[in-house]
């Protein structure tokens, strides 16, 4: 799950599993899979940069968990 600000400046936590696609217009729509659909703050670029940090924590961990 990564960290979103929505356009009220409230905080999000997405699940990126449920995420359709991401569209910039000029904000940014998240599109999910259930049909629900949210606009935040932050660029495609942010939400990429914050995806692949997410997916590396991930892969980080499953790799300290194979050295026990």
């Amino acid at each position: 799950m990564i960290e979103l600000t929505k356009l009220d400046q409230s905080s999000i936590l997405v699940n990126l599993e449920a995420i359709k696609y991401v569209e910039s217009m000029p904000d940014t729509l998240i599109l999910f899979l259930n049909g629900d659909s949210v606009i935040v703050k932050e660029s495609l670029d942010e939400i990429e940069e914050k995806w692949l940090n997410s997916k590396a924590k991930v892969l980080e961990s499953l790799n300290n968990s194979d050295e026990l």
